[in-house]
C-alpha cells in the first residue's frame, strides 16, 4: 500500500494545476479584452469592454502567484530547471503584465488615450503570446543533466511554441469576446458576437494542430495516447472537446448570452486536462517526474495545512466578488 508521503506530491501537483487553470480562465478573459482592442477602433466600445473587467482583473492575476509560488515551494528542483530554461518568455510575460496593469489604470484618466490604449493592447497580446511560448517550450521538452538545466537560452523557441503562442492569443480573444457578450448589451455586445465565431474557428484549428503535432512529434506523448489500453480510455476527451466546440458555435449563432462563455471555459479545461495527461507524471518533460522534483515530505505537509485554510478563503472571496458585480454593464456606465 502506498503511503501518504507518496501521495503528497500528487496532491501538490493538483493544487498547482488548480491555480494555473484558475489563472488561465480568469485572467484569460481580461487579457482577451486587450486582444479585442485590435478588432475595433471605437473608443466607446473599448471603454465599455475595459469597464466590464475593472472589478476583477487585478484579483484574477493573483492565481499566477499560487501557480508560480507553489511550484517554487513544493517542487524546488522543477522550479530551478524550468526558470532558466524559459527565462526569456517568463520575463517577457511578467513585463507585459506590468505594462498592461499600468495602462489599465492610466487609460481611465489620460487624454488622449491612444498611448495607453496601445500599451494595454500590446501588453495583453504579448503576455498571452509569451504564455503560449512557455507552454510550447514545456511540451517540447527541457534538456536536463545532473538535475540542472543543460540547454541553451533559446531552446524553447520553435515553430511549435510559436503556434502555441498564437493559439493562446486566439483562445483569450474567444474568452474575452464571450465575456463581453455575457456582460454587456447593445452595439458592444453585437460587435463581440461578430468577432467571436472567427476566434472560435481559429482556436479549433490550433487545438487540432497541437493535438496532432504533440503525439506524432514527441514519442513519450504518442505512447501515452495511442498505446493500448490507454487509447480506449483517453480518446473520449478529444471527442468531448470537438462536441463542445460545435455547441459553442451553435450557442453563438442562436444568440445565447451565458452559454458561450461557460462553454469556452469547458473547452479550456478539457484542453488543459489533455495537456496534463500528455505530461504526467513529469513536471519537467521528459525526464524529471513530480516525486523527483518534490520538496521534503515534512515541508509539503506543513504547507498543505496552510493551503487547506487559505485556498477555500481565496475561492470564497473570488466567488463573492463575482456575485457582487454580477449583471449587465450598460455602455457609458462603470461598476461602483
Amino acid at each position: 500500500m502506498m503511503s501518504f508521503e507518496w501521495y503528497l506530491p500528487v496532491i501538490w501537483t493538483g493544487i498547482i494545476a488548480t491555480g494555473v487553470a484558475m489563472y488561465v480562465i480568469l485572467d484569460g478573459f481580461d487579457l482577451g479584452i486587450g486582444v479585442l482592442y485590435l478588432t475595433t477602433g471605437n473608443d466607446r466600445y473599448r471603454d465599455t469592454m475595459m469597464s466590464s473587467v475593472a472589478p476583477f482583473w487585478d484579483g484574477n492575476e493573483t492565481w499566477l502567484v499560487l501557480g508560480g509560488g507553489g511550484l517554487l515551494a513544493a517542487f524546488p528542483l522543477a522550479y530551478s530547471i524550468i526558470m532558466p530554461a524559459l527565462y526569456i518568455p517568463v520575463i517577457l510575460m511578467l513585463l507585459a503584465l506590468i505594462l498592461r496593469g499600468v495602462a489599465f489604470e492610466f487609460r481611465a484618466t489620460a487624454k488622449p488615450k491612444r498611448l495607453w490604449t496601445l500599451a494595454f493592447c500590446g501588453g495583453s497580446i504579448t503576455a498571452a503570446f509569451a504564455q503560449g511560448l512557455i507552454l510550447g517550450g514545456l511540451l517540447k521538452g527541457i534538456t536536463v543533466r545532473n538535475d540542472e538545466f543543460a540547454g541553451g537560452p533559446f531552446d524553447w523557441f520553435s515553430i511549435f511554441s510559436i503556434m502555441a503562442g498564437f493559439g493562446l492569443v486566439a483562445g483569450y480573444g474567444l474568452l474575452g469576446s464571450c465575456w463581453v457578450i455575457m456582460k454587456t448589451g447593445g452595439d458592444v455586445q453585437a460587435h463581440a458576437r461578430r468577432v467571436a465565431p472567427p476566434f472560435l474557428v481559429t482556436v479549433a484549428i490550433f487545438a487540432a494542430l497541437v493535438s496532432l503535432w504533440t503525439p506524432l512529434r514527441y514519442a513519450h506523448i504518442g505512447a501515452r495516447w495511442f498505446a493500448t489500453p490507454n487509447i480506449y480510455f483517453l480518446w473520449p476527451l478529444p471527442l468531448a472537446t470537438a462536441v463542445l466546440f460545435f455547441l459553442v458555435w451553435r450557442w453563438l449563432a442562436r444568440g445565447d448570452e451565458l452559454k458561450p462563455f461557460f462553454g469556452t471555459i469547458g473547452i479550456f479545461l478539457l484542453c488543459f486536462l489533455g495537456l496534463a495527461i500528455s505530461s504526467y507524471p513529469y513536471l519537467v518533460p521528459p525526464s524529471v517526474d513530480l516525486w523527483q522534483a518534490a520538496a521534503a515530505s515534512a515541508s509539503l505537509k506543513i504547507m498543505l495545512f496552510g493551503v487547506a485554510i487559505m485556498l477555500p478563503v481565496i475561492l470564497g472571496y473570488t466567488a463573492f466578488v463575482y456575485w457582487t458585480f454580477r449583471g449587465k454593464l450598460r455602455e457609458g456606465e462603470g461598476y461602483h
